[in-house]
């Protein structure tokens, strides 16, 4: 897992290069929200044969179709968020620096993952 912080008024695709570097491993698919359709992270996907999963913007010329059964899954990509933000420190941001508040979200992962595991 990696996470990697942009500032807030930055759009999605902009912060996709800093989470999707070529030394994790190859995903598969990728499922992502329309803030993640642009066609350079449709070719960059394509290069590494993965299958990019991203609806449409509305104001896309060149139509692109997609797999709704695997979109359907992103649900769960939503619910981590929401669990991630149920720690309010994470929620409201109290830390002053992005390395602490970072860093709690990855205490806040961790602590999700293991319970997790434990279940």
């Amino acid at each position: 897992m990696r996470t990697e912080i942009t500032a807030g008024q930055t759009s999605d695709y902009l912060g996709f290069d800093l989470v999707m570097v070529d030394n994790l491993p190859t995903p598969s698919v990728l499922l992502a929200d329309r803030g993640y359709d642009a066609d350079s992270i449709r070719e960059t996907m394509d290069k590494r044969d993965v299958l990019p999963v991203i609806p449409m913007r509305k104001s896309r010329k060149k139509r692109v179709g997609v797999d709704r059964s695997l979109y359907r899954l992103r649900n769960l990509v939503e619910r981590c968020f929401n669990k991630l933000k149920n720690a309010r420190r994470v929620a409201t941001r109290y830390d002053k620096t992005a390395e602490s508040f970072l860093g709690f979200i990855d205490i806040t992962s961790i602590r999700l993952w293991v319970r997790h595991l434990s279940t």
